[in-house]
């Protein structure tokens, strides 16, 4: 299995259904801090849903609609990355993201995002990635704003989370912007 350094003994590999046993553990240990904005902890509550979890997405990345990649510091799984969509024929896909408490204020997912928002530009052509993320979600939008996304808008109340209507802030870069960014104005190579 392939693992990209992410540097200060952190890396980004491939998550998938055989590691189940580990990816719960990881969960119960961020469970509270990773539900305060995201579904995954309610989802993902034994073994067997987490299993199924993982398998969606192992299905997702067969079927080339999705992608999922473990965090993990010193060996030790501590978060992830997705994209959660990923469609080739528009050339949109979208980016998230979980972490927990103990590996947080590292950096360690602006730099697993930026990874994967480089092979979705230069490696499969992607145009557009989208970020959304809670308006209550400071991190997740100072990861967006890190990555030199734009915030486009605001939706409100469009997404029941654990039986309160919340908000939305759609954030995105466009692969011009992307490259312009990171001093990368030559065309995207195959």
């Amino acid at each position: 299995m392939f693992a990209i350094s992410l540097g200060d003994g952190a890396d980004l590999r491939p998550l998938e259904p055989w590691q189940a046993e580990e990816f719960l553990a990881h969960m119960d240990r961020g469970r509270d801090y990773i539900g305060r904005y995201v579904g995954l902890p309610d989802i993902t509550a034994d073994l067997d849903s987490a299993r199924a979890w993982l398998q969606v997405y192992a299905d997702k990345a067969a079927a080339d609609t999705g992608r999922l990649y473990g965090i993990r510091l010193d060996g030790r799984l501590v978060g992830g990355v997705l994209l959660r969509a990923f469609d080739t024929a528009t050339g949109t896909c979208e980016a998230g993201c979980w972490l927990e408490p103990a590996a947080a204020g590292r950096g360690l997912v602006t730099r697993a995002v930026r990874v994967v928002i480089d092979w979705a530009i230069e490696a499969r052509g992607m145009h557009r990635v989208e970020w959304l993320v809670s308006p209550e979600n400071t991190p997740s939008i100072n990861v967006a704003a890190r990555l030199g996304m734009t915030r486009e808008g605001h939706f409100r109340e469009d997404d029941p989370y654990r039986g309160v209507r919340q908000d939305t802030e759609v954030w995105s870069v466009l692969a011009p912007e992307w490259r312009a960014a990171r001093g990368q104005l030559r065309p995207r190579s195959a």
